[in-house]
């Protein structure tokens, strides 16, 4: 990074289901945010990680309600210290984002993570945002390949999107770079509403793609060009080799995991 570059403002989404969470649940806490991994809070160790990397100026927490907020005097005191920016999250993921997003100077670049990235470090920031900033892109995203991840976590269980060229592990890792990447997050709403209309989403990602993805034929740089020529964007991606980068506690089951794993390597 350069003089004349500005430096990533990291928002993390932290909003749940509250105690109905079945990790919140399971753990005991207010939100699942606040589940404690080797006695820190999942979303003490997201935010450590953004302050140790060289890439990220501003934190903004977005979430949990400030319901939750006033309960949890180590969140709110590490709020009142100025080094985090908190906002109240909105219905859903993409308004919450699009939420802050319009909060923020259209030439900031924007890096986009979660509360449940327990195993996020310096190192995998520093790595995507580096890669993401040199891109020539207006979005991207942080992939690592499935393969990877399974030969070196052989328990966890992640969702793939196989492509012609590989399968791949989202990684909750978005870059937003340019005042055109904000479409980015109207698109993102306009899918999450039609979630429960196959064809409607179909409609607004390109049917020649799907059908594509379907058959087995599509490659990731082809999905991204033809995301790229749908949305009015420029779509990119960067393959991350950190196998822990596609490991987020979405259950019980990863949540006992990342424990596990997290304790060996203090171990």
């Amino acid at each position: 990074m350069t003089n004349s570059q500005p430096k990533f403002t990291a928002v993390v989404l932290a909003a749940d289901r509250g105690p109905d969470d079945p990790v919140a649940r399971a753990a005991g806490v207010r939100c699942k945010s606040m589940t404690p991994i080797n006695g820190a809070p999942m979303v003490f160790r997201a935010l450590d990680a953004l302050s140790a990397s060289s890439e990220v100026e501003e934190r903004i927490l977005c979430g949990p309600p400030r319901s939750i907020l006033d309960k949890e005097p180590d969140l709110g005191a590490r709020i009142r210290s100025d080094k985090i920016r908190w906002m109240e999250s909105q219905q859903t993921p993409s308004t919450s984002a699009s939420h802050v997003f319009k909060s923020l100077p259209e030439q900031t670049p924007i890096l986009l993570t979660t509360a449940d990235h327990a195993m996020l470090s310096a190192r995998i920031v520093d790595y995507f945002c580096e890669r993401a900033r040199t891109s020539g892109c207006d979005v991207v995203v942080g992939l690592a390949r499935h393969e990877m991840v399974t030969q070196a976590y052989p328990l966890t269980q992640r969702t793939a999107t196989r492509l012609q060229d590989g399968s791949y592990c989202g990684c909750n890792l978005f870059a937003f770079l340019t005042p055109r990447a904000r479409r980015a997050a109207d698109v993102w709403r306009q899918v999450e509403a039609q979630r429960k209309n196959p064809m409607r989403v179909i409609r607004i990602l390109g049917i020649i793609a799907v059908l594509r993805y379907l058959l087995g034929r599509l490659s990731l740089a082809e999905a991204l060009d033809r995301m790229s020529d749908r949305l009015g964007f420029r779509a990119g991606a960067v393959i991350l080799p950190f196998a822990e980068a596609a490991i987020d506690v979405d259950s019980v089951r990863d949540w006992e995991l990342v424990k596990e794993i997290l304790s060996k390597k203090q171990g």
